[in-house]
């Protein structure tokens, strides 16, 4: 129980999804507490910081200019959605409609001048913007049809695919299956797209979700390991709460990765931040590595509430 009144001890974006999905309270609760989102806190903040030129930093997926800082930069326009969606904010909401809007009308990708929502050239970035499209209620149908066709023969994909590479990326694979499972979600999806996400499910499966299929060995110590914010990074927490949103029983192939999250929690009964990824930043949303993470804690104890039941 302690752990629970720390959690909803935070702000509104953790504190809504927590109700949901840990303590199961009345939709209206629920609802009355997302809708704070918009209004208090993290997303309050976040949407303040749009500039009069409809983006965030004014750039698509970096700040013009650029800061010289370590890492890449996480405060342009498509983090700064991806952060507002993963803080559940109300896309219907009038203050996010307009936000959106104005990325709809304004903002262009850096790669070729292309229109936010209309995508780019790598599948890692459009399955962003298709997760974001999906959530904040814009048109991604023509995304989504250029990544079914950029699908690989081992049933994912890779973003190093127009340089020849022919075998897939955990990076860019989980990325478009979030925009895929969001597009389902919004749209029906299609037989073609579920077909697609389903193949691109096996990917991650056959190889345990951190495994060289080849030989077995960890593909990247660093997967071991939660982040929040993910950015453009894969991790195991992330591969496991994909399965988990997408709401099916749970594989007997995740059980490894779900016994390495268990060995993760504390005696006190969170889990850690255990590897920002470097880059300039908005504001921090925990108190950093080696510190209990609010964020990592609820995605850990919902992805086992998924397992267990």
């Amino acid at each position: 129980m302690a752990v629970l009144d720390w959690l909803l001890d935070s702000d509104p974006a953790i504190r809504w999804q927590v109700l949901r999905d840990l303590a199961d309270a009345p939709p209206a609760i629920v609802a009355a507490e997302r809708a704070r989102v918009a209004t208090e806190g993290w997303g309050a903040r976040l949407l303040a910081l749009q500039g009069e030129d409809g983006q965030w930093e004014r750039g698509a997926l970096f700040p013009s200019p650029r800061p010289k800082s370590a890492g890449q930069p996480w405060t342009a326009t498509a983090y700064s959605l991806v952060a507002l969606h993963e803080f559940g904010i109300d896309p219907r909401g009038d203050p996010v409609r307009r936000a959106v809007a104005q990325v709809r009308e304004h903002c262009r990708w850096e790669h070729a001048g292309q229109p936010f929502f209309s995508g780019e050239v790598e599948p890692c970035i459009n399955g962003l913007t298709v997760a974001l499209g999906a959530y904040f209620d814009q048109d991604v149908d023509g995304v989504v049809a250029r990544l079914l066709g950029e699908q690989l023969a081992d049933g994912g994909w890779n973003c190093e695919a127009e340089h020849g590479s022919v075998r897939s990326s955990f990076h860019t694979t989980i990325r478009v299956l979030e925009g895929l499972l969001a597009h389902e979600r919004a749209t029906g999806g299609s037989a073609e797209s579920m077909a697609s996400r389903r193949r691109g499910e096996q990917y991650l499966l056959e190889r345990k979700l951190f495994r060289r299929k080849s030989t077995g060995e960890v593909v990247n110590p660093a997967w071991l390991e939660c982040s929040f914010p993910t950015r453009w990074h894969y991790d195991v927490l992330r591969g496991l709460e994909y399965f988990r949103a997408a709401g099916d029983p749970p594989d007997r192939r995740v059980d490894e990765a779900i016994e390495l999250l268990k060995s993760k929690q504390q005696s006190d009964g969170t889990w850690l931040l255990e590897n920002t990824h470097p880059g300039a930043v908005h504001f921090a949303l925990d108190d950093g590595d080696g510190r209990p993470s609010r964020w990592n804690t609820l995605r850990a104890l919902r992805v086992l509430r998924w397992y267990e039941q």
